[in-house]
């Protein structure tokens, strides 16, 4: 990495062996390095720094070094231990506070000890928290910084059975007219109901949207059909509908950005509810159409439980050569959210809905990740093993942990007026709206689904979210609700830039 080899130059001077790269600035043609260090430096080590600085700036550009001495004390050190077990390692700040961290420091960077029970230590034996840790420290503090982890006695509380949920609020579908209707089956709908409220079964049901995916398929036997994403504004959602010998050439015309409407049955198949399409025609809501908002509790006052922490992409890059983004993406705010549930039922039309265990989120302001949400949540059914293996969360890591109701207030706060992003969002949409409108929160906000738009924009061999991950070159804790956040909303920023607008 440049970022690397920049360092390791500028470190060949006695005075700046530990110097770190706080940051980059451009200030009108000048870059300015913001270098600091725990050593005493020279005139010569100043100069050293200044040669190195204009060897990695753009042609017409001016380099400036800027040195700082620190020393960070010890309190500095703890609280930057606590922020990035925080938002890399949820799951393990769940059980070390800030008193639990002991810093030594040294002449040379020093040493820290997390003090964790004997049922959470082995979540620390493998070294890769420790590893990741230092690697941090190491990035924000001079010199070399060592862990290890402490056992120690703490109680563990016994699990709280909740009580009965409350009576859920029913509230009516949202329909809009479908205009500029042109024939292909011939099913002549008059409404169309809101995507995001395709929540029920229903029989003769119509969607319309403008299509975001289109693939032309075939079934194991060999009849042709199409997948389609359909977005309205509202919501988006995924449809195969078979094609008809009569209509298979005006179907195979089909083409992402098209407005349609597909009239159906929304029906339970495989255990879960499917939209059914008999009937595929043109057709688009109003030119002057806005979703209709549904009567919501205001946003509370202030967090009750789960507090937003400030949050950045901790990785230091060079600056220069980054594609801007557009404007239409820097002058909105963004929520990038994801969920760890006890199993995929995410509708009561098809029984019990599973809980939310986990709930992880990030903020994007100006273009820039800036804050994060991140909270267990309180369950009173044993998680099964096939959970506790995908998401490394145990009962034990939910004892303590605020129940649903405040937690989807908290959420609710943080993500309200801002856009909602998600990998195959609609999944995890359908758990907050559902616990959200049990405290009467209605979560209404414009979504995008970084799946869609990565298939629009990319060509992979498919989709998954650690694929996306590893072709943009992002590590990450995958299954745990805030590193997968996290991690998409670094995608959803990249696939911004190569699109250069966002959806309409």
């Amino acid at each position: 990495m440049k970022s690397e080899a920049f360092l390791n130059e500028i470190r060949q001077a006695a005075g700046l062996r530990r110097a770190v790269l706080r940051k980059i600035a451009v200030e009108g043609r000048e870059v300015v390095f913001h270098l600091a260090t725990d050593l005493r430096y020279s005139e010569e080590d100043e100069a050293h720094a200044r040669a190195v600085c204009a060897k990695y700036v753009p042609e017409g550009f001016a380099a400036r070094a800027k040195l700082i001495k620190s020393v960070p004390d010890a309190e500095s050190v703890r609280k930057k231990i606590a922020d990035i077990l925080s938002c890399k390692f949820p799951a393990a700040a769940a059980f070390v506070s800030p008193q639990d961290i002991e810093v030594e420091k040294d002449e040379g960077g020093g040493r820290f000890f997390l003090a964790v029970g004997q049922a959470e230590r082995g979540q620390f034996s493998s070294g890769a928290i420790l590893d990741a840790l230092s690697a941090e420290l190491q990035r924000s503090f001079s010199g070399t910084w060592f862990g290890n982890v402490r056992a120690v006695e703490k109680a563990q509380e016994e699990i709280e059975r909740e009580a009965p949920p409350p009576a859920e609020v029913v509230i009516a579908p949202r329909f809009f007219p479908v205009t500029e209707y042109a024939a292909i089956d011939g099913g002549k709908p008059k409404r169309a109901i809101y995507i995001a409220d395709l929540t029920d079964e229903a029989t003769d049901i119509t969607v319309c949207g403008q299509i975001t995916y289109l693939q032309e398929r075939e079934t194991a036997k060999g009849k042709p059909y199409l997948s389609i994403t359909l977005s309205d504004g509202t919501a988006q959602t995924r449809i195969s509908y078979f094609t008809k010998k009569a209509t298979l050439e005006k179907a195979r015309s089909l083409k992402v950005g098209d407005w349609i409407c597909l009239t159906g049955d929304n029906e339970i198949y495989n255990n879960s509810l499917s939209f059914r399409a008999k009937a595929l025609d043109f057709g688009k809501p109003p030119a002057d159409f806005v979703p209709e908002a549904r009567p919501s509790r205001p946003a509370p006052f202030e967090y009750k439980k789960v507090i937003p922490l400030p949050a950045s992409d901790y990785r230091q890059a060079m600056l220069f050569g980054e594609t801007p983004l557009p404007q239409d993406f820097t002058q909105k705010e963004f929520v990038v959210f994801d969920l760890e549930t006890t199993g995929l039922n995410n509708t009561p039309a098809t029984g019990a809905m599973d809980r939310i265990i986990e709930i992880g989120a990030v903020k994007i302001r100006e273009g820039k990740i800036c804050e994060k949400f991140s909270s267990f949540v309180a369950c009173a059914l044993r998680l099964s093993p096939e959970i506790v293996h995908l998401t490394g969360i145990t009962d034990s890591m939910l004892v303590g942990a605020p129940d649903i109701a405040d937690v989807i207030a908290d959420f609710y706060k943080f993500s309200h007026d801002c856009i909602l992003v998600g990998h195959n969002i609609m999944f995890d949409y359908k758990f907050i709206r559902h616990y959200g409108e049990r405290e009467g929160y209605l979560f209404d906000q414009k979504m995008y689904d970084t799946l869609s738009i990565s298939q629009e924009v990319l060509r992979l061999s498919n989709y998954k979210l650690n694929t996306l991950a590893d072709h943009y070159g992002f590590s990450f804790n995958h299954h745990r609700a805030y590193d997968d956040a996290f991690v998409t909303a670094k995608i959803f920023i990249e696939l911004i830039k190569e699109r250069k607008s966002l959806p309409k």
